[in-house]
C-alpha cells in the first residue's frame, strides 16, 4: 500500500520502519525541517522492550540505556510510600531508563536503512476524501496526492485528531513539570526510578538513562523531574535558579547536588500533558496512534511503550487482514484494552501525586506504603508497571 505517516515520533518512526520492511511505499510528512526528538527520559519497560525486539533494536536500547529494578518514592523525612520492584530481575521483566534521543536516533537509523520517502517541512493541516483514497491538505495550500492509508502519530497535541474522532476531547493537565538531563556525578544513583513527594504538590524523580547523546565529556545521564502546576511555571521561573536550588536542597540533597553545576535556566524545558479521549481511533483509511489516540499524564510512564505497542500491532494487523479497514478495526480492538486501563489508571493516580490536596497526600502517605507490602496488591501493582495491565473488555 501506499501509506502517509504524520508525524516522527516515537510512533511514527516504528510505524514507519515496520511498514516499510513489510514492502508498503511509505513517505512520512513533518512539520520540522528535520526530524528531531522532543522530551527528556523514558522508562521502557518488558511491553515496550518486547516492541523494540520486533524491530531488532533491543540490544541497542539496553545497551544505550541504563537497568532499572525498582521504583521507589518516599517523603522528604524518609517515609516510604511507594516500593515496587520488577520480578527478581527474571529475564524478560526489567526496566530501562533511556534518553529520549538515544531511542529516537535508534529508531530514526532504522528507517534510514529503508526506502521511505521523507518529506520534512511539510506540516499537515487537514485530511481529505477520509473514506476513499485520503489526501493531505498541506500547512502552505498544497494538497498531496492520493494515500491507501493515512496514520496520524503527531502527539497528544495532534491537530488531526479532532478530524478523526469529532468526539475527541484532549484537555490540558493543570499540572506538569519541568525537566532536565543532567549528568551523572561522582556518586552513582544506582539503578533505581527515585522519587520524593511532599504532600501531592510536590513531586521530584531522577531516573537514570546511560548514554547521554547531549553531553560533550561522554557523561551518563540521569533524568530529572519537578512537578509545577502549569500556572505556576511563570512564577518558578522568575524566582531564578538560586531560590529553586535553596529548596531542592530542603527537600532532598541528593537531587539537590545534581543540580547544583547548573548556571543557565535553559537547561530546564516546560512540559505540559494532555488528558486525550478519543471513542474512535479510525475514520475511513485514517487512523490515530501513540500520543495523538491516547495522550495520558506522565503517572505510569507508558507513553512510550504504549506507542511501540501500537506500531507493532498496527503492522501485523495490515500484514494479517484485508482490506484495510478490517485492518484498522482489528488493530483498535487489540490495542483499545490496553490504553484504556492505563489511561484510567493515569487519570486516578493523578491527584494522588499531582494536586493541591492535603487530605489526599496525607492518606497516601499513609496507606500506599502498607499497600505495596500486601502480595495481591503488590502483584497488581507490578503488573500494571511493567506494562501488561488492560481492561477486560
Amino acid at each position: 500500500m501506499k501509506i502517509a505517516i504524520i508525524g516522527s515520533g516515537i510512533s511514527g518512526l516504528a510505524s514507519a520502519a515496520l511498514l516499510s520492511r513489510d514492502g508498503h511505499s511509505v513517505s512520512v510528512f513533518e512539520r520540522f525541517d528535520a526530524p528531531r526528538p522532543l522530551g527528556a527520559g523514558l522508562l521502557l519497560q518488558p511491553s515496550g522492550l518486547l516492541a523494540l525486539n520486533r524491530l531488532g533494536l533491543v540490544d541497542q536500547a539496553v545497551a544505550q540505556g541504563a537497568p532499572v529494578s525498582r521504583l521507589i518514592g518516599r517523603t522528604p523525612k524518609g517515609r516510604t510510600v511507594l516500593d515496587l520492584r520488577y520480578a527478581d530481575g527474571k529475564p524478560g521483566d526489567m526496566g530501562v531508563g533511556i534518553h529520549r534521543a538515544s531511542l529516537f536516533n535508534l529508531l530514526h537509523e532504522s528507517t534510514l536503512e529503508t526506502d521511505i520517502d521523507w518529506r520534512p517541512g511539510h506540516g499537515v493541516e487537514r485530511l481529505l476524501d477520509l473514506e476513499d483514497a485520503p489526501r493531505l491538505m498541506l500547512e502552505n495550500g498544497e494538497a498531496t496526492e492520493r494515500f491507501d492509508l493515512v496514520i496520524a502519530a503527531d502527539g497528544s497535541h495532534s491537530s488531526l485528531r479532532r478530524q478523526i474522532c469529532p468526539k475527541a476531547h484532549a484537555p490540558v493537565y493543570p499540572w506538569g513539570a519541568m525537566w532536565a538531563i543532567l549528568p551523572e556525578t561522582q556518586s552513582p544513583h544506582g539503578d533505581e526510578l527515585d522519587q520524593i513527594y511532599d504532600g501531592c504538590s510536590v513531586m521530584i524523580g531522577l531516573l537514570p538513562v546511560g548514554a547521554n547523546p547531549s553531553d560533550p565529556h561522554g557523561r551518563p545521564g540521569v533524568s530529572f523531574f519537578w512537578s509545577l502546576r502549569g500556572d505556576a511555571i511563570p512564577l518558578w521561573k522568575a524566582e531564578g535558579l538560586d531560590a529553586f536550588k535553596k529548596r531542592l536542597r530542603s527537600l532532598w540533597p541528593r537531587a539537590a547536588e545534581l543540580v547544583e553545576p547548573v548556571t543557565d535556566p535553559a537547561v530546564f524545558a516546560e512540559a505540559r500533558y494532555r488528558d486525550c479521549v478519543c471513542p474512535n481511533w479510525r475514520n475511513g483509511r485514517s487512523v490515530l496512534i501513540g500520543d495523538a489516540a491516547h495522550g495520558m499524564s506522565p503517572q505510569l510512564g507508558q507513553g512510550a511503550n504504549l506507542a511501540l505497542g501500537d506500531a507493532v500491532s498496527l503492522a501485523a494487523q495490515l500484514k494479517d487482514h484485508a482490506p484495510v479497514t478490517h485492518a484498522l478495526k482489528a488493530f483498535e480492538a487489540d490495542r483499545k484494552p490496553v490504553a484504556r486501563y492505563y489511561s484510567l489508571m493515569s487519570r486516578s493516580l493523578t491527584p494522588v501525586f499531582q494536586s493541591s490536596s492535603r487530605i489526599i497526600g496525607m492518606l497516601r502517605d499513609t496507606f500506599m506504603g502498607v499497600f505495596c507490602r500486601l502480595p495481591v496488591l503488590r502483584n497488581w501493582m507490578s503488573w500494571t508497571l511493567v506494562g501488561r495491565g488492560r481492561l477486560p473488555w
